[in-house]
């Protein structure tokens, strides 16, 4: 187990809950005689804090551990900076569901203080890489710890396609997009859009057609190492885009050709003892706990 003593702080902006939080983190941290770090964004909520302040990407140097304050999109822009630098990140919840930060608010002190002795699991994911191409040249390059979304944008028309993988050809669509998932997205916006939930150990990628102009199109799983490619078809009278995680977009014109593949390092996520996928997929997913009586 890691020795936990430089721990930075990221905080979602614009939440009284988060600085609510945040000051009890900070709190407990500095009567348990530990050294904080907080995101220079993050400091701004705390005003006369006294701490060091640095930017996300220098705490992957800094920090010995990284504790996101928010909702999964937090901890989402937190692994995007991070995952290179090795630093493990531990989520406390103060979004809706919570897949990724699973410390509530309400045993705070308990589970970071079993985190911080050494009482932790800990999963490696695996993010995405899309490089956007035109004319052979590269033109915009993206990640995402979720997904990579191929979509329309602000048009509500459909898009035309090639789908590629590891060279390939595996079909030509017409949809409003397509989804491509890691086992971490798969309970995230590949969910809603009909795809199938995925273990976080599988080394696997979903792609999730969207909306496709035929019934035969369905959800495939592919092996994890798998180069996947879109090619754009010409004939498009409309400018898509690629999302990243729903937080970064990149543009993309007819003829483009899209190439995502698996980044070379993954995320360090810490999680308490207790915690177990199937039980947060039935807390946050409604599954029943038992079946009912007639």
């Amino acid at each position: 187990m890691d020795h936990f003593r430089n721990i930075g702080l990221i905080g979602r902006m614009g939440s009284v809950k988060v600085v609510e939080t945040l000051r009890n983190l900070k709190k407990y941290l500095l009567n348990e005689g530990y050294h904080m770090i907080v995101e220079e964004n993050t400091s701004t909520l705390l005003p006369g804090h006294g701490l060091q302040v640095s930017s996300v990407k220098m705490m992957g140097e800094v920090c010995d551990l990284v504790i996101v304050v928010g909702g999964d999109g937090s901890l989402l822009g937190a692994a995007r900076e991070l995952a290179k630098s090795n630093v493990p990140l531990l989520g406390v919840n103060r979004g809706r569901l919570g897949f990724l930060t699973d410390i509530s608010p309400s045993e705070l002190e308990e589970k970071v203080g079993e985190v911080l002795n050494g009482e932790y699991v800990e999963e490696r994911r695996f993010l995405l890489e899309v490089t956007v191409k035109r004319d052979g040249e590269p033109v915009a390059y993206g990640a995402g710890l979720n997904d990579i979304v191929l979509h329309p944008g602000k048009s509500t028309r459909m898009i035309g396609f090639d789908l590629f993988i590891e060279g390939q050809f595996v079909y030509s669509q017409r949809s409003d997009g397509l989804i491509v998932s890691t086992p971490t997205g798969s309970t995230a916006y590949a969910l809603s859009a009909g795809g199938p939930l995925l273990h976080p150990k599988l080394d696997a990628i979903a792609l999730v057609p969207m909306f496709p102009h035929t019934l035969s199109s369905r959800p495939i799983v592919v092996d994890g190492n798998s180069e996947i490619k879109i090619i754009i078809g010409d004939a498009n009278e409309i400018y898509p885009q690629i999302s990243c995680d729903g937080q970064t977009d990149l543009p993309v014109a007819p003829g483009d050709t899209v190439n995502i593949y698996k980044r070379p390092y993954k995320v360090r996520l810490i999680h308490p003892t207790s915690h177990n996928f199937y039980e947060t997929c039935r807390k946050k997913l409604g599954w029943a706990h038992h079946l009912g009586t007639s």
